[in-house]
């Protein structure tokens, strides 16, 4: 995220009246979830991917995410889908 950092663009967030948010520098705990989200996307769905159209991209950037949260199942959730796991989770409390 280096470049969220160059002070060009800093100043036309706040320029435009925008918080910028983000972690300390070596402090990335919160990137973690984030970056593994992001790799299985480019691994998973726009690998050799074109689309005609931008309805066409978040038509099935939509069904990706539904696909992820509701059938893809995940070894660090114990073999669960997202929200198998939340469903658990909740269960649980």
């Amino acid at each position: 995220g280096w470049q969220y950092q160059q002070a060009g663009w800093c100043n036309r967030l706040k320029e435009a009246g925008v918080v910028q948010s983000m972690s300390r520098k070596g402090n990335c705990i919160d990137n973690g979830a984030t970056e593994q989200v992001f790799g299985h996307l480019k691994d998973e769905f726009f690998r050799d991917q074109t689309w005609p159209s931008f309805d066409a991209f978040k038509r099935d950037l939509d069904a990706y995410v539904v696909h992820w949260n509701t059938r893809r199942r995940q070894v660090k959730l114990k073999g669960l889908t997202p929200e198998e796991f939340r469903n658990q989770s909740l269960h649980a409390a």
